[in-house]
Order: C-alpha cells, then sequence, then structure tokens
C-alpha cells in the first residue's frame, strides 16, 4: 500500500450531514463519545479507509483471525439532518499521515456537503478529574460565542501547545475549505480511558446536534472507573512517604 485507500461499502445521499470525529486520543474521550453514538443510533458502516501512514499492524480478532488496522465511517440517517461519524483503531503516526489522513477527511466532507464538524477528544490535566468540563476550539468567532451558549469553556492560550493531530487539522485546513469546524475536549486525568470525561462531551454534543442519546452505558462504564480510581488514589495515598515529630506533620508527594 503506497497511498491512502477509501474502500466504499455502501452509497448514500445524505441530507445536510453534520461530521462527528472520535479517533483515539487523550483518555480515548472522543473515541469513547463516537463508538457510544454509533451503537446508540444504530449507524451503519459505509466506508473503510485505509493507510501506510496508521501504524504497521494488524489486529488479532477474538476467533483468531485479524484486521487491518482501519479507520472507519458510519452513517446515521436523521429526521432532518443526517450525521456521518468517523473512528478507527488509531491516528496517523507520521506529520505527513496527520495531513494526508486529514485532507482525504475532507475531500469526504466535501463530496457529501458536509456543514460542519465537530472532532472530539481528550484536555489532558495530569491529575484526576472529579468534575470534567469541556473545553472548546473553532475556527470562527460565530461558532464560539454558539458553543459558549452551550457551556462550552474558552480559555486563553489553551490548549497551551495546541491540538495535534485530526482533532486540529480538521479545524484549519477546514477553514480553508470554508467548513465549519469545532473541537470539544474533555478535562481527564490522561491516565487512562475516561469514561466519565466522554458522559460530559456528549452531553454537549448532543445538546448542539438537538438528539436524545441513552447514556446508561457510558454511566456504568463510568462508575466502575470512578471505583479504579478510588482504589489508585487509597494506593498513592499508602505509598506517601511521611513522618511526624510531635505535632508537626511532614508529607511529601511524588
Amino acid at each position: 500500500m503506497k497511498e491512502t485507500t477509501v474502500r466504499r461499502i455502501k452509497d448514500l445521499d445524505l441530507v445536510s450531514p453534520i461530521l462527528i470525529e472520535g479517533l483515539p486520543g487523550v483518555g480515548h474521550v472522543g473515541k469513547l463519545v463516537a463508538e457510544h453514538l454509533i451503537e446508540e443510533l444504530k449507524a451503519e458502516k459505509i466506508m473503510e479507509i485505509y493507510s501506510p501512514h496508521l501504524p504497521p499492524q494488524v489486529i488479532v480478532l477474538d476467533d483468531g483471525t485479524v484486521k487491518q488496522v482501519r479507520n472507519e465511517l458510519y452513517a446515521h440517517r436523521g429526521e432532518d439532518r443526517d450525521l456521518l461519524i468517523l473512528v478507527g483503531d488509531y491516528q496517523s503516526a507520521t506529520n505527513e499521515g496527520h495531513y494526508d489522513l486529514s485532507g482525504a477527511f475532507l475531500d469526504l466532507c466535501e463530496e457529501f456537503g458536509v456543514e460542519r464538524i465537530y472532532t472530539l477528544g481528550g484536555y489532558g490535566t495530569g491529575q484526576f478529574v472529579d468534575k470534567p468540563q469541556v473545553l472548546g476550539a473553532a475556527n470562527s468567532l460565530d461558532l464560539v460565542e454558539e458553543m459558549k451558549g452551550r457551556g462550552v469553556v474558552f480559555q486563553e492560550n489553551e490548549p497551551g501547545g495546541g491540538i495535534v493531530g485530526v482533532s486540529g487539522l480538521l479545524l484549519g485546513l477546514g477553514r480553508l475549505r470554508d467548513i465549519d469546524a469545532v473541537c470539544l475536549m474533555g478535562t481527564t486525568s490522561g491516565y487512562l480511558v475516561d469514561p466519565k470525561s466522554a458522559q460530559e462531551v456528549l452531553r454537549i454534543l448532543s445538546t448542539a446536534l438537538d438528539i436524545e442519546v441513552d447514556m446508561q452505558a457510558l454511566e456504568e462504564r463510568a462508575k466502575e472507573m470512578e471505583r479504579i480510581v478510588g482504589k489508585l488514589r487509597e494506593m498513592e495515598k499508602a505509598q506517601t512517604p511521611f513522618e511526624t515529630s510531635g505535632e508537626e506533620d511532614l508529607r511529601y508527594i511524588g
């Protein structure tokens, strides 16, 4: 394979579609949201995208067979507008590949007449987050104001290092093609898969799309992850060295 290849599974005529990107990233926040939407909306797969820029490997399935790593595009037919949902096993392993794949995704957006893009991801804080927020970035001031009205937080110069990968490039390159795009980032530690942060991103996204999505599966995963985080905090506390001399309590947090 020498170039990115799109394998078309089903051709559809879509009405005013919106693209939702949820490829793997920090806390797998965007991936969790996108895969949850596919499951709950019973979206159907219409394309598979293969690229030499993805990691050079296959994934071994439960039955012992393998599949080539890839990205996938799903479609959901809505009442007023349709959705395209982009998911995948990995993002590009190269800088060139991020641009190549983002360009391929935007080509598909133009082909289907996509009116807006929502890219989803996590914003790593380096510490466990009890009450996740959704930070935002957009490629127009009008979108910034609209998203502020939906509870998205915009902080000056955040994320400090910019938005790396497809979630950022679809905004920048999308602007060059006159496609509105917003990035929604749930705050997360960045250490673990974070369904709690994904819940908050999905809450904002579902209001923006004016759809109702059952969150029970995410809620159950979030509760299980809270139990795991609780145990990790207990272990961290137990391993924190401290000495007590009289009334003085000296603690050192590593």
